[in-house]
């Protein structure tokens, strides 16, 4: 199993200063956030990839993966193709990260790319669910 998985972070998120909801504190992981539930962790992605948008007015696949993983660390450009096929968007659309239809595939597709299997899509519908409450 992924450390992802395993962590109830199929976004792989590092740790950093920033909580979210269902958070588990402190992480058991030395670079890594650890959730509750993978459905925590889905929300998670959802709400990071918003404030990428509210905040840091990135608005496509190829700007928010660019940030999510950069080429220091990561086959950046495969990841922003990968997640463009994956969910039929053309990784320079804008994108709204309130709209389940587009986010939900996009989700899944990270969880893909860090983890190297499919998404369970009930549990992200359920992080869905309470990224939207």
């Amino acid at each position: 199993m992924s450390r992802g998985l395993k962590n109830c972070n199929p976004g792989n998120i590092r740790r950093s200063a920033g909580t979210y909801k269902g958070e588990v504190r402190p992480s058991r992981d030395p670079a890594f956030k650890q959730f509750e539930t993978m459905a925590w962790g889905y929300r998670a992605i959802f709400v990071l990839l918003d404030i990428y948008r509210t905040r840091h007015g990135l608005r496509t696949i190829a700007e928010m993966i660019g940030r999510w993983a950069p080429p220091t660390e990561n086959r950046t450009q495969t990841y922003i193709r990968t997640v463009a096929q994956r969910t039929g968007i053309a990784a320079d659309r804008a994108l709204d990260t309130r709209d389940r239809a587009t986010m939900i595939p996009i989700a899944a597709a990270i969880s893909l790319v860090e983890n190297g299997t499919a998404a369970e899509m009930h549990e992200v519908e359920k992080g869905w669910e309470l990224f939207v409450d």
